[in-house]
């Protein structure tokens, strides 16, 4: 029987032409080599983007949400995103 924690699921709301947009993905793709998480990218112009958008008022893309929740606009905070990854994922459940 498996107890390992669940991925945790993170939503990057990007848009074209977005460098922190690109950087937050390359700041996820390294961290899901550390840790189980699983990243869903959506487009602004796509209808959910939007409302995703107007929900969480973001005055600036990438919009990123952790588990559903706001986790940061603008550039990603790798080291706090991390830090909440390693709290969720003790290194022993990691390896």
């Amino acid at each position: 029987m498996d107890h390992s924690p669940p991925p945790t699921k993170v939503v990057v709301v990007h848009a074209p032409a977005c460098h922190f947009c690109e950087e937050a993905h390359s700041v996820l793709a390294d961290l899901a080599g550390e840790f189980p998480i699983e990243v869903r990218s959506v487009e602004a112009t796509d209808p959910e983007g939007e409302a995703l958008f107007r929900r969480w008022r973001a005055p600036m893309y990438p919009l990123v949400l952790v588990d559903g929740t706001f986790f940061s606009f603008g550039r990603l905070p790798r080291n706090k995103l991390r830090a909440l990854l390693a709290a969720r994922y003790p290194a022993e459940a990691r390896s």
